[in-house]
């Protein structure tokens, strides 16, 4: 699978001070105060539906709070590039300006926020107004600034302190959370490595700081299997090495509130699987299943999601993060994996399963820490039902990358939107669509294109997302045969030329370059 300026206004300090000068308020003003309080859950959906402060989602792609524009009015996506092809109502792309190549979805972000018909787009809605972000940094927060608008989550220096891998660890450490036996430490040769994991056994599982899973996560079993990953390893000042274990991944979503932190449901993870990505262990979906974990294990993973985000809260974070869970399957241990301190690519299933439609999707209790207003929430309540196998409906989603090694332009693309697949496993596009509340079936999907014409398919490419109800994988973790009929059937409908690879070099194309999800 983000450093700079805390956030200028702290609705958590404010109600502290409130608290502690209730004593001191006219009649008037406590019942002013009284009169903005939420009053629970139905308040709480009642407040976003009637908001009319300007949010705004700033990112490549609108994928990872698809459905938030209903919820929260005002909500509108910014973004570099078109997934609905303009037929969106919430979505503002600008029109393509000069720019240096983007090394980070942070690049992309800065670009938008700078861009003349983003920056008059923003005046005509008014002054003031939120800003939420996939990734950013101190440019962004700068940018923002100068823009009038709020960064809705921590400082990106806290932020990217947390999405350390290493330092989860630590986080983990002193949360009580159980993390795989590691060793932390800098290693600058084979000969270090061994000497310094003698107890984690051959086979082991070298992660750097910071990066996607696909990318930064090196499988280390003997001498040449070190070699092929030692400039990376050993240029960082510091590494994870875990002992390899035999695992499933599963991912968890929560927001850490004044009022405790709230637990979404344990997914199941896609990993590595060749169809949907180029790169071993790298993410590619989720399912939400409630039986795909026994009680224990869903217990397990939620209580340590709240420790975790009680020691988040001690460092000063509030709001969205996730955390990966790796299962051991063969002594039965739920383990920490690592932490994302945002929202993240399963957090469009997060707030649309059928326990967030119950009460309100997890991004509205994050979001709510930045709107300035007292709410009484009763977070263990909150937490309980959504534990509760009823409240969690199932749906999956794969991410499909370009797994060739041919770089090629695209001149057809399929549409986002509804997209229904027959018994002979052929698919046709029914109609435009903006998020999956219309597929009903396991016979049709929802599907977000990401590249389209005149893009690039090169190795690691993002394709698009597909999202259906039921499962995409087996009991033994396998894809399903529809699963492997949709990918075949959406990949067929992208149709390019091929490129030189000089052509391609000058086209700004870099396979295996950064994550836009």
């Amino acid at each position: 699978m983000g450093s700079g300026r805390p956030p200028t206004r702290s609705p958590t300090k404010k109600r502290k001070s409130l608290a502690a000068g209730a004593r001191t308020l006219s009649s008037d003003q406590a019942a002013d105060q009284s009169a903005h309080r939420l009053r629970g859950i139905s308040d709480l959906r009642r407040f976003f539906f009637r908001n009319t402060e300007p949010v705004y989602f700033v990112s490549a792609t609108p994928f990872n709070l698809l459905g938030m524009d209903e919820w929260v009015r005002g909500f509108t996506y910014i973004n570099a590039i078109d997934c609905f092809d303009g037929q969106h109502p919430n979505v503002f792309v600008p029109p393509e300006i000069e720019h240096e190549p983007w090394t980070s979805i942070e690049d992309i972000n800065n670009y938008l926020l700078s861009h003349p018909a983003v920056i008059d787009f923003i005046k005509q809605r008014g002054d003031g107004g939120k800003a939420v972000f996939l990734m950013f940094d101190e440019e962004t927060e700068r940018l923002c600034k100068v823009l009038g608008l709020e960064v809705c989550f921590p400082s990106a220096e806290l932020r990217n302190r947390i999405d350390d891998k290493v330092e989860t660890t630590r986080i983990a450490d002193r949360a009580g959370v159980k993390s795989v036996p590691n060793v932390l430490a800098r290693i600058d040769s084979y000969k270090t490595l061994r000497e310094k994991t003698k107890e984690l056994g051959n086979d082991l599982v070298i992660q750097t700081a910071y990066g996607d899973s696909g990318h930064t996560t090196f499988f280390v079993s003997d001498e040449s299997d070190f070699e092929k990953h030692a400039t990376d390893i050993t240029e960082a000042p510091e590494v994870k090495v875990m002992k390899r274990i035999r695992c499933r991944g599963a991912a968890l979503e929560a927001c850490v509130t004044s009022r405790g932190t709230i637990v979404g449901p344990l997914m199941t993870e896609l990993v590595g699987f060749k169809e949907l990505t180029p790169y071993r262990g790298g993410w590619c979906g989720n399912e939400v299943l409630a039986e795909a974990f026994n009680k224990k294990t869903r217990r397990k993973a939620r209580d340590a999601a709240m420790a975790f985000g009680d020691e988040l809260g001690k460092l000063g974070y509030r709001g969205y993060f996730e955390l990966d869970f790796l299962t051991d399957l063969d002594a039965g241990k739920v383990y920490l994996g690592e932490c994302n301190p945002r929202i993240t690519g399963a957090s469009s299933m997060t707030n649309l399963a059928s326990f967030a439609h119950a009460d309100a999707p997890l991004f509205l209790f994050h979001l709510l820490e930045w709107m300035g207003v007292d709410a009484e929430i009763d977070v263990e309540d909150l937490n309980r039902r959504w534990a509760d196998p009823e409240y969690i409906d199932s749906w999956s989603q794969m991410v499909m990358k370009y797994t060739g090694d041919d770089v090629r332009h695209i001149t057809a693309a399929p549409p986002s939107g509804l997209w229904e697949i027959d018994a002979s496993g052929t698919i046709r596009h029914v109609r435009m669509q903006t998020h999956r509340r219309t597929v009903q079936h396991e016979h049709r999907a929802f599907f977000l294109r990401i590249s389209g014409e005149g893009d690039y398919l090169y190795n690691g490419a993002d394709l698009g997302i597909l999202v259906s109800p039921g499962r995409f994988m087996t009991d033994e973790f396998e894809l399903t045969e529809r699963a492997r009929a949709w990918t075949s059937g959406i990949q067929s409908h992208f149709a390019g030329n091929p490129v030189a690879p000089e052509q391609s070099q000058n086209a700004g194309v870099d396979p295996g370059g950064f994550k836009l999800l």
